[in-house]
């Protein structure tokens, strides 16, 4: 597609498209909408060659302008990329729909009956970099749950999401809905973003997936609800009564899985009393990664790291780098995640079920784990087939966002010939 003359016509027009087809894909049974994603999943299994093939359209003129290999990595479409899209779409599709379930039914004294039902939020307009598969993670999930969705991936993934456009249009296609339940903003003009997050007539609710300074501008400027996240600062913290094996596990793996994701552990937390036991251990494996440590001063007298600023703390590195402190126990390292943590994913690693229960009362973050790798928070591994965004906000939705964070609720009553009195 050429680029547009007028983006803010342009716009508009996705959004009159979308609100229309908001009221069809409503309406739409679970049936269809199952066959919509199976449809899509068996394009896409079509469609390999060509979706590869500008895939590397994308990565050639990503490293040709310098992109970082984080960004490069995240935006490789590899055959097991394409294998993990359509597992998702079809795990998607055998999940419970939704929409329509009224719950919390009771009479009363009036003799009415008072419930509530789930219904789509209408609109979802969803702004992210990078990644191409969010094109289909977040096609699936405003699909099943009944919205229209308008997307609009960074300029660096133009050509694979275009790829990715046509499957989306060719499932619609054979289930018998409109191309424009879900559409792709098909310009690179950045001032598209800025139109998609000022429509409230259009758009009923935003979801960014990029970098601290996207979302930061969208949650300032945007003038429709925002679910989003800013940073993923987690931490695994290794309790005096932990496992030390299952501990050297857990830390290595959300550490080194992979470095450019939200759910990579930043910070190391070490209970003083076993310190000395696990951190040469982790160390040196870390260093055979290529892994950077930076330490406080009781780290340092244990092994060989740089010296951790107050920055560190609050940095979120989406790198080969690690922070990591020695606490005196499970208060101080409570004290650090609260002064610290983005509210994201906190892990503690303990065989001590009081202490255990103490971590996940009081952390207060949108995912809390015991005995298991931060990289876990994922909507995929929560059982959710895909995952939409992870909001750390308090309201609505949070956590990993699938389908149920997608829906709001309306009040139902139903009455025979009932009058207030």
């Amino acid at each position: 597609m050429a680029e547009v003359a007028n983006v803010k016509e342009y716009m508009a027009q996705l959004g009159r498209n979308a609100r229309a087809a908001s009221r069809a894909i409503a309406a739409a049974s679970t049936g269809v909408k199952n066959k919509a994603l199976l449809a899509i999943a068996d394009a896409l299994d079509n469609n390999r060659i060509t979706l590869v093939a500008e895939n590397q359209k994308d990565l050639a003129a990503a490293k040709a302008n310098g992109l970082e290999p984080a960004m490069v990595d995240r935006l490789a479409v590899k055959p097991a990329t394409i294998d993990a899209m359509i597992e998702g779409l079809r795990q998607v599709a055998a999940l419970p729909d939704p929409c329509g379930a009224i719950t919390d039914m009771n009479y009363r004294p009036t003799g009415i009956q008072v419930g509530k039902m789930r219904v789509p939020l209408g609109v979802v307009g969803i702004i992210y970099e990078s990644r191409p598969n969010v094109t289909i993670d977040a096609a699936s999930l405003c699909l099943k749950s009944g919205n229209a969705a308008i997307l609009r991936g960074g300029s660096e993934s133009i050509h694979s999401n275009r790829a990715i456009a046509a499957c989306l249009a060719e499932g619609l296609k054979v289930a018998g809905l409109p191309a424009s339940v879900v559409q792709i903003v098909e310009t690179t003009d950045r001032a598209a973003v800025g139109e998609l997050i000022a429509m409230p007539e259009f758009v009923d609710v935003i979801v960014p997936r990029g970098g601290k300074s996207l979302i930061e501008r969208i949650s300032k400027d945007a003038k429709v609800p925002v679910i989003k996240h800013l940073d993923g600062i987690c931490h695994v913290f290794i309790d005096s009564k932990a496992d030390l094996d299952k501990a050297f596990d857990i830390a290595m793996n959300a550490k080194t899985h992979r470095y450019g994701v939200c759910n990579a552990m930043e910070t190391l937390l070490v209970d003083e009393q076993v310190a000395a036991q696990i951190l040469p251990r982790l160390a040196a494996a870390y260093a055979e990664k290529g892994v950077e440590l930076r330490g406080d001063e009781k780290t340092r007298a244990i092994i060989q790291a740089n010296a951790a600023t107050e920055e560190d703390w609050a940095t979120e590195y989406l790198a080969p780098i690690l922070s990591i402190k020695v606490v005196s126990g499970l208060d101080e390292a409570i004290d650090h995640i609260t002064r610290y943590s983005s509210q994201h994913t906190d892990a503690i690693v303990t065989e001590d079920f009081t202490r255990a229960r103490r971590f996940i009362n009081e952390v207060d973050s949108s995912s809390v784990m015991v005995n298991a790798s931060t990289r876990f928070a994922d909507g995929f591994e929560y059982g959710l087939g895909a995952e939409i965004g992870i909001s750390t906000d308090k309201i609505h939705a949070r956590g990993p966002v699938g389908l149920e964070g997608l829906t709001s609720q309306k009040w139902v009553v139903f009455g025979d010939g009932h009058v207030r009195v």
